[in-house]
């Protein structure tokens, strides 16, 4: 079993930064790959971004691609979303989530999931 929860969210203006963090536990935690993805209202669930369980492999969406940047803290079995030159756009709920598998993004492979937390950013 692992748990996720989500905090850092808020709202911004166009062009802020904002850094989501996501800690995760469990006896088996750190075996997981780390992603977020987002859900604005009336849309359907969208990845943004995952990283290993090693913290190499990272793959981004091409929305957020040079925008956001996905890290994480072994040591506090934490991983980060560094969100930069937020845009409208990008307000959503976003979702910690974890992955027994690879590090992909479809939403499908994903065990455990992290209640969410919003993000606004105004125009």
């Amino acid at each position: 079993q692992v748990q996720l929860v989500e905090s850092g969210g808020g709202l911004v203006q166009a062009g802020d930064s904002l850094r989501l963090s996501c800690a995760a536990s469990g006896p088996s935690s750190i075996n997981y790959a780390l992603a977020w993805f987002r859900q604005a209202p009336g849309k359907e669930r969208e990845f943004v971004a995952v990283i290993g369980k090693r913290g190499i492999a990272r793959y981004y969406a091409d929305s957020v691609k040079g925008r956001f940047t996905i890290s994480r803290d072994k040591a506090k079995n934490t991983v980060y979303l560094q969100m930069d030159s937020l845009q409208p756009e990008d307000t959503a709920v976003y979702i910690c989530a974890a992955a027994g598998a690879a590090a992909v993004p479809e939403p499908m492979k994903y065990d455990y999931w992290g209640q969410g937390i919003q993000v606004t950013v105004s125009s």
